[in-house]
């Protein structure tokens, strides 16, 4: 594992910035689960970061207070939508990394807001200062 990796891996709380279409980048914080050099994450299948990734998959992402506040230096990694076992996969790395987040909160909340969780892999991390 590389070290900007490890210092997500770290981190109980990640600040994920996806890209809008006009341009503007959204960060909302989110829990990463890392495997080697890969990570995962999931939210609510009716979340705007989901229509957001489904038009661009890059990402930037760093180190964050649970409200969002970089702790760190950041990355650029690419997203990618999980289903099926590789989904599975990624949710029993979240629940192991963070089970009270992943075995009451998450489920709670999807079931208030009736809907599904989105599974994302981020892969190809660089660093920001990089094109």
């Amino acid at each position: 594992m590389s070290a900007p990796l490890e210092q997500l891996e770290r981190s109980w709380a990640v600040l994920l910035r996806t890209r809008r279409r006009a341009g503007g980048w959204v960060g909302t914080p989110v829990n990463l689960a890392v495997d080697g050099e890969r990570a995962y994450f999931g939210t609510p299948a009716d979340s705007w970061k989901v229509r957001r990734l489904r038009n661009f998959t890059a990402v930037e992402l760093a180190p964050s207070t649970l409200r969002g506040r970089p702790t760190g230096p950041g990355l650029r990694a690419r997203a990618r939508l999980l289903s099926g076992d590789e989904a599975r996969a990624a949710e029993r790395l979240l629940v192991r990394r963070h089970p009270i987040v992943h075995r009451f909160v998450v489920p709670l909340e999807l079931r208030l807001k009736r809907t599904t969780n989105r599974l994302y892999e981020l892969t190809g991390f660089r660093p920001l200062e990089e094109g």
